[in-house]
């Protein structure tokens, strides 16, 4: 069963927003320089840097300091085409050196900044996989960031020079360069939930195609839309949903950074209160945080009535989000239906499905054992207290298509679970430098998307990563269900749990249940085990076969917070989970000492090339 509303994939999807919108763009180079003619003064968007410090920025600024940055790469041999790694918190620079990547003609690989020194070491290790794999000349970073940058120079073989963006704006002359909708626009690596990052190949044609796309179920204009968006830049929702399609659109964009939100999330919703924001998005965990942890004292005279959407993606969408979320803000004039589940991914741009009107969040519930048993999700009676829930994503953006075949790639009827695939203009051609990858990618046309889900009424219902499902006595368990149930319990740090399998000597898949907490005491943890335990069973009708209580930072996250794991589970399995992170300075001693090695063979390996 496909789902293929909004014509033929590749045609070109009109907007409802024409005065705004550049009438004949095909890079994003086109787009910001017809804003910087036709309205180069009106603000483009407004970052608030701190509760005092607000920073606006025009279309014309955002040129003129990125062909400033442009000049600068230039200057330093960057050629057209090369890749130049961007490490930046949240903070003009970012805007100014994107751009200025693209004017210099060459490809900027957003990679997200150190935030957790307990995870320092797997961050730099990891980055280090990123620069190797695209060949990135440059990096693009804050002075701050010189130390770490050594040893990724140290481990990316092509990377010539680690600069500021003050360092690029040094005053060298800037000479054009030609690009076109067919060239690449950058590389996106994936969150790596369940493997290594690979870099994601998207042209300016796939990033113009879905930011049109998503125009018409949003219903942007520019001139009557605010987007509030504390999305890092480093990830899709955050630089192609919120910024790149809020520039191409008109659209306001008012930016705070992810350590604003996280330290306080009300800053969020006061900033669409204060700037009557219409639009947002954020993955289900940011709506959880708002639901639970903000004071009632936090929000006397919040107003929300100005929300028309809030795009809830990225990660498993939860009904008891939707409903807790709802039941929480509701009272200070959030529209009922102004909450949208929506599904996409980076092989896709960023979006893929979205509710075609405005309405209240549809939820499906399911009799459990037959959709565990057999994947028909057969919708259960309102008395079944024991249904599986899951809620609808939308359909198929415009020019889009999407399906759900079985083992053998064929097409199954609604509903019925099978592997989520789709095809369309957004779509990637592949991972750079990853044929294996790549091939794994395509199913002819169509594309994998690594999700399970089944279509309803050509709306796709998401039910998990197929990698995620666990197999237990001949039923499917989905881990984001038992996490959520595991995460309810009191003393377990929401967020940060982890469920996966491993394979039992009967066959069988033993259930296990990572979740960390903060309690020491045996007594409480011996306590706070049971509780996790029937918290799982009475959610899902099995119990878990082990619950690990773990100290903090000890599940593993994606840069956009998504759970990886199958790297808990190695964590798990090596043993490692008992002790936590090591110490920063632990960890600073052993990439010292792999960068030594790494420093020696790049020296050794110039001397044997000579």
């Amino acid at each position: 069963m496909s789902s293929r509303p909004g014509g033929a994939p590749g045609s070109r999807v009109p907007t409802p927003n024409g005065g705004l919108v550049p009438p004949s763009a095909e890079t994003l180079v086109d787009v910001l320089r017809w804003h910087a003619e036709a309205h180069g003064e009106r603000e483009h968007l407004r970052l608030l840097a701190g509760d005092d410090d607000v920073q606006p920025l025009t279309y014309a600024g955002l040129l003129r300091a990125a062909e400033e940055v442009a000049a600068g790469l230039q200057a330093r041999g960057a050629q057209p085409g090369q890749k130049v790694v961007i490490m930046l918190p949240t903070s003009l620079d970012f805007f100014f050196a994107f751009f200025g990547i693209l004017l210099a003609g060459c490809v900027p690989v957003p990679i997200y900044p150190p935030v957790r020194r307990q995870q320092l070491e797997q961050f730099l290790r990891r980055q280090a996989v990123i620069l190797d794999n695209a060949e990135a000349v440059l990096l693009v970073t804050v002075p701050e960031a010189q130390g770490p940058a050594r040893f990724l120079r140290a481990k990316a073989r092509a990377l010539r020079d680690v600069l500021s963006v003050a360092a690029l704006r040094d005053g060298a002359r800037f000479t054009p360069v030609a690009v076109n909708g067919a060239s690449l626009a950058f590389l996106q690596y994936t969150s790596g939930s369940t493997g290594n990052p690979k870099g994601v190949m998207l042209t300016h044609a796939n990033l113009l195609a879905n930011v049109r796309a998503l125009a018409l179920p949003c219903g942007l204009s520019g001139e009557t839309d605010t987007f509030v968006s504390w999305l890092p830049l480093y990830h899709d929702m955050g630089l192609i949903g919120a910024w790149l399609g809020s520039l191409y659109h008109g659209v306001k964009l008012v930016k705070l950074s992810p350590l604003r939100f996280l330290t306080r999330p009300e800053r969020w919703l006061w900033a669409l209160h204060e700037h009557r924001g219409t639009i947002s998005a954020a993955p289900n965990f940011a709506y959880e945080l708002c639901r639970t942890r903000i004071k009632d004292a936090d929000l006397e005279g919040l107003d929300l009535s100005s929300v028309r959407v809030l795009a809830n993606g990225a990660e498993a969408v939860l009904p008891s989000t939707l409903r807790g979320f709802q039941e929480r803000f509701g009272r200070y004039g959030l529209a009922p239906t102004a909450q949208r589940p929506v599904y996409g991914l980076a092989e896709n741009s960023v979006g893929l499905a979205f509710p075609a009107v405005a309405r209240v969040p549809r939820i499906d519930r399911i009799r459990r054992v037959r959709f565990t048993e057999t994947g028909v999700a057969e919708p259960a009676p309102a008395d079944d207290t024991t249904a599986l829930e899951f809620v609808a994503c939308g359909i198929a953006l415009p020019a889009h298509e999407l399906r759900v075949v079985d083992a053998a790639g064929k097409p199954v009827p609604e509903r019925q679970a099978g592997s989520i695939q789709f095809r369309g203009p957004s779509a990637t051609q592949g991972y750079y430098r990853n044929p294996a990858a790549t091939a794994a990618l395509f199913d002819g046309t169509w594309l994998r998307t690594g999700d399970r889900g089944y279509l309803a009424d050509a709306e796709i219902f998401i039910a998990g990563r197929d990698k995620d499902i666990i197999v237990r006595a001949g039923r499917n368990l989905h881990a984001p269900e038992i996490e959520a149930a595991a995460a309810e319990v009191r003393g377990v740090r929401k967020g940060c749990v982890a469920a996966f399998g491993l394979q039992g000597l009967s066959g069988t898949e033993r259930l296990i249940v990572l979740a960390e907490t903060r309690v020491t005491d045996a007594a409480t943890l011996s306590r706070l085990a049971d509780e996790v335990r029937r918290a799982v069973q009475q959610a899902t009708g099995e119990a878990p076969d082990e619950i690990v209580l773990t100290p903090p930072h000890v599940v593993l996250k994606t840069s956009s917070g998504k759970i990886r794991r199958a790297d808990t589970r190695a964590v798990y399995e090596r043993g490692e989970h008992r002790q936590g992170r090591p110490a920063p300075w632990v960890q600073m001693l052993r990439l010292w000492l792999s960068f030594v090695g790494a420093d020696a063979t790049a020296r050794l390996r110039r001397l044997v090339g000579r």
